[in-house]
């Protein structure tokens, strides 16, 4: 099989990459599961962390032009404002940050000097308790949208934990869902919400009426493999990590399929500072074949994005910024690509 690196062939266009992976604490990230953005131009990044890792999960901070600002964490463990599975993040209007934790079914807040504010959540399928909570977004009101892998539903809370409702059930239905995962918000409030197992992105009103239904099983373009993320610009353009298919598609607000992502990451800054103080590591990246020839065996995208360094491999976020330039957070290669859409 002949891989090429992907150039984008739409409005989407590349930018830069940001990250290095790193087995300590200070610059860099490990496993990126999710990103928010201050209002003072702070860039925060979560790292999920694998299990070798798991004491180094933490928020990172840095700024667009890559100047690490600190980070912080209350630690990995169980006691109160302590991470499990952090998921993902997002901001209310007073900066503070909300994080999820699926194994630990709760959500814990943080100004974002790190200090621990308040914490909710219990195992349960009644209101205020959730089961594995991943995706999380907050509108212009402040009223904070969870998404429950184990509930099969969406629930929303204020601020302060109070449950305001809750929709959706186990199915394949319009408005059931099936291990959602991901969930962003349009400048109307309406909710898109990414039904992981069920390979599509449902639409619904802020109280939950069910509008529409983008994606069907596959990969081809517009077909999704287990959409992990979503997110829509203020034109309306949705954007999705599909990440059972090791890409980012791109959708107008009709829900028609506009562009595919497949990445095309530079190195990043902090990657051009590590390889100028070890040179031997940078004489070896340049032998390196980063965008190979593979075997016929290596036909799924997992296996070609693996081997293809440029390529996402593990996209498991979108996210904008408020010049709506994309972030697309790569897990597996502990970095994030950004990308801009043209305007017309």
């Amino acid at each position: 099989m002949t891989t090429t690196a992907a150039v984008s062939a739409g409005p989407v266009e590349y930018i830069k990459t940001v990250g290095l992976t790193t087995n300590q604490s200070g610059r860099g990230f490990i496993n990126p599961y999710d990103c928010a953005f201050a209002s003072d131009g702070r860039i925060l990044v979560l790292s999920h962390c694998d299990t070798a890792r798991a004491s180094l999960v933490r928020v990172g901070m840095l700024n667009w032009d890559e100047d690490y600002l600190g980070e912080f964490s209350p630690g990995y463990g169980r006691s109160t404002g302590q991470w499990m599975l952090p998921v993902a993040i997002a901001l209310d209007r007073q900066q503070n940050l909300y994080v999820t934790d699926e194994h630990q079914h709760r959500i814990t807040v943080f100004d974002l000097a790190g200090n621990f504010l308040r914490q909710w959540g219990e195992p349960g399928t009644e209101p205020g308790q959730m089961r594995a909570p991943s995706g999380i977004a907050i509108n212009d009101d402040d009223v904070v949208h969870v998404v429950e892998q184990g509930n099969n539903r969406v629930q929303q809370f204020t601020t302060d934990g109070e449950s305001l409702g809750t929709w959706g059930q186990a199915g394949s239905a319009p408005g059931e869902f099936n291990m959602p995962w991901g969930i962003g918000l349009d400048t109307a409030a309406n909710v898109y919400v990414a039904d992981w197992r069920n390979d599509r992105i449902q639409k619904f009103t802020p109280s939950g009426e069910h509008l529409s239904t983008i994606g069907t099983s596959g990969s081809g373009p517009g077909q999704l493999s287990r959409p992990s993320g979503v997110c829509v610009d203020s034109d309306g353009y949705i954007y999705v990590s599909d990440w059972g298919n090791e890409r980012v598609q791109l959708f107008n607000a009709n829900g028609e399929f506009i562009q595919t992502l497949r990445g095309q990451a530079t190195l990043s800054k902090w990657a051009q500072d590590f390889m100028s103080v070890n040179p031997d590591e940078s004489n070896t990246r340049q032998m390196a074949n980063l965008v190979p020839n593979l075997p016929p065996h290596y036909d799924t995208p997992y296996l070609v994005s693996s081997q293809t360094e440029p390529y996402f491999w593990g996209p498991v976020s979108v996210r904008l910024d408020a010049d709506e330039r994309l972030f697309v957070v790569e897990s597996n290669r502990h970095r994030i690509q950004i990308y801009q859409r043209r305007q017309q």
